[in-house]
């Protein structure tokens, strides 16, 4: 059974840092093929954040996280990780982890099929 389990969250002040994680399991870690951040503020839609290809370790971000946010892996722990540095009250919104296991390198939530339950990131000013 596929399963995606988001922690990390938390309420922090703005500027400063958090890491969230996204532990997969029910598969072989590289067949999730691109695995992806969203997230979604009350009142707004789900928007891309960043993702990773896994065999590679090709990533792209949205470009109101860039130089900000880190995406990565850790093949041995089955994790990807969401670095979160210089957070700001915008950033506020539930974060979810998601996988794509066609391997296209895509912004687009409908094209992944496995999602976490999601994790609240609350960010004050």
């Amino acid at each position: 059974q596929v399963q995606l389990v988001e922690s990390g969250g938390g309420l922090v002040q703005a500027g400063n840092s958090l890491r969230l994680s996204c532990a997969a399991s029910g598969r072989t870690f590289r067949s999730y093929g691109t695995m992806g951040w969203f997230r979604q503020a009350p009142g707004k839609e789900r928007e891309f954040v960043a993702y990773i290809y896994l065999n590679s370790g090709y990533t792209y971000y949205a470009e109101f996280v860039k130089g900000r946010f880190t995406i990565s892996r850790e093949n041995a722990k089955n994790t990807v990780y969401l670095q979160m540095n210089n957070l700001r009250p915008e950033d506020t919104a539930v974060y979810y982890c998601a996988a794509d296991t066609s391997g296209q390198l895509t912004t687009k939530g409908n094209r992944y099929e496995y999602w976490g339950q999601g994790t609240q990131v609350t960010v004050s000013s």
